[in-house]
């Protein structure tokens, strides 16, 4: 059962400072330093906010968008900088810097006319140099982001710039929505520690390993900023919550294990989210690559079985006993995304996979287990060995996949050998991002012949993403995004090559001060971490 709960949805590390009173010591402090119990809603102000995130959340590189800083897998708004376009509530694109971008008709060039009332904290302008600057500098340096479709940048006048790309690329504005813009003149080794930017905030302090503390922009050229003052601070599940029973935090993210506790001046907010989990399903047969590495598998590389599996799953009974209740049933890698197929939903039927299993030659054994011509129906299902989640997920699937025959041991594995090994066996991996990219990266093929992150080739899905990326515009390009998931004949949905397993879209769940606002929030991508305080400046109490 769950508590109740304020639901939050839209269609679309604790410092050592806070821990004093749990025996911990006050870390040093330089003069004019604040710790985040002090900078918090403790000293009864109305414009600040303590916000607790995992220690992951910090960013190691520092608040660089060539490194990360908004951008990779946890894709969050920079914040401390502007960028040229943001996403919306329901996933469309809106402007911040732009005021106008349009592409040429054969897609190779955009051209993008931004605002002239913007300046730098330190008082310099910003002009088109700056973003052609950024953008030239996070091609060559980002150690996140994929560029290798820009050509280059070009500032055309001081208010225009133009991205002239090495191939079409539609969906270039959901790129822009995550880089941010930093200034020529004031950037160089040691910016990501020392930000200077144009967006709502500005960076204050950095305690590393502790806190960060933002402060308003008071030259923002944009909406009034309510929250003037965000301390987040980094910490790991158990500490957080118990941080928020100290009352020392305004808002904290937690885990599903924790929603069945109630803490007295909190409620837990649920947000909606495109965090999901799933299991790729190798369809090609086992064998060896030139270089000798393992790849395919002889059981799963059976297109039936891979129905069967979907089909055999009850994706609500998860949710429910793993997730406890706060989750949503995942069907692709992109549910409620504007260019997500509906098509992809299957109904759990376990009957209906086990007559599929039998149609296709996999007989039960005296152990219950089929098998077929020599082959056992049986797969090892790694997870990563930290992921508490994942490893209750592996668990379960393979629970339910024994109803209908099939064997599966699950397998806690290192990051470090789960790419490799998932080119074999089926991996539990986390995806979900605000970009049809996250389909071209998982199921497009590569050079090599396959997909990148698990043998899978179709060359009509792949023709459907190319042209994707090559339309006019965006509204176009979801159409073909939605027919490479399923064109009525061929796909990766359940009808088709169905390479991967979705299972649930994990809900973020955040323990709230009561009183505290949190603006209405856009699904969250894969990531427990910064795209809750995507809006912050908004939030009040």
């Amino acid at each position: 059962m769950k508590k109740r709960l304020l639901t939050i949805c839209c269609a679309a590390v604790l410092g050592v400072s806070l821990l004093a009173g749990c025996g911990s010591p006050e870390p040093e402090r330089k003069e004019g330093e604040e710790g985040a119990w002090e900078a918090g809603i403790s000293d009864g102000t109305k414009d600040s906010v303590i916000v607790v995130m995992g220690p992951t959340s910090e960013p190691e590189a520092g608040f660089d968008p060539a490194y990360g800083w908004g951008a990779g897998e946890h894709v969050h708004e920079p914040l401390i900088q502007s960028t040229l376009t943001v996403t919306k509530a329901d996933l469309s694109i809106g402007y911040d810097l732009a005021t106008d971008m349009k592409a040429s008709e054969d897609g190779m060039t955009w051209t993008v006319t931004i605002r002239e009332d913007v300046k730098f904290t330190d008082g310099e302008p910003l002009t088109a140099e700056d973003v052609a600057f950024t953008y030239n500098t996070v091609k060559e340096t980002s150690s996140v982001n994929d560029f290798t479709m820009l050509q280059e940048a070009v500032a055309v006048d001081g208010t225009t710039v133009e991205f002239r790309m090495n191939q079409p690329y539609s969906i270039w504005p959901y790129t822009m929505a995550v880089v941010g813009i930093v200034p020529e003149h004031a950037y160089g080794p040691g910016y990501g520690e020392h930000p200077v930017g144009s967006g709502r905030y500005m960076l204050k302090q950095w305690d590393k390993g502790q806190q960060i503390i933002l402060e308003a922009n008071p030259d923002y050229y944009g909406d009034e900023i309510h929250m003037k003052r965000v301390t987040v601070v980094f910490m790991e599940e158990d500490a957080a919550f118990a941080a928020v029973r100290a009352g020392q935090a305004d808002l904290a993210y937690t885990a599903a294990s924790y929603a069945d506790q109630s803490v007295d001046g909190y409620e837990l907010l649920s947000f909606e989210t495109v965090d999901n989990r799933g299991f790729n399903l190798p369809a090609v047969p086992a064998g060896k690559r030139a270089d000798g590495f393992e790849i395919g598998n002889d059981f799963t590389s059976d297109v039936q079985v891979r129905r069967a599996v979907n089909m055999g799953l009850d994706r609500q009974e998860m949710i429910e006993n793993v997730l406890n209740g706060y989750g949503t049933p995942a069907y692709s890698v992109c549910d409620k995304m504007p260019w997500y197929n509906e098509e992809a939903e299957v109904a759990y039927d376990p009957e209906k996979a086990a007559e599929i299993l039998d149609e296709a030659g996999w007989k039960e054994g005296k152990d219950g287990i089929r098998e077929k011509d020599g082959v056992r129906a049986a797969f090892t299902l790694l997870y990563p060995a930290s992921d508490s989640v994942r490893q209750a997920l592996a668990a379960d699937t393979g629970n339910q996949l024994k109803e209908i025959g099939i064997e599966v041991t699950i397998e806690g594995v290192g990051w470090d050998t789960a790419y490799d090994r998932a080119q074999a066996e089926p991996l539990m991996w986390g995806w979900g991002a605000h970009s049809p990219m996250e389909l071209y990266n998982i199921y497009h093929t590569l050079e090599e012949g396959t997909a990148g992150y698990s043998p899978y080739a179709n060359e009509s899905v792949d023709t459907y993403m190319d042209e994707a990326l090559a339309a006019s515009d965006l509204e176009t390009s979801y159409e073909l995004w939605k027919k490479a998931q399923w064109d009525g004949s061929s796909g990766i949905i359940q009808e088709g090559d169905i390479p991967w397993i979705w299972l649930v879209n994990i809900d973020h769940l955040y323990w709230s001060r009561e009183g505290l606002k949190v603006a209405k929030q856009k699904l969250h991508p894969h990531g427990h971490g910064w795209s809750i305080v995507n809006n912050v400046d908004q939030w009040s109490w």
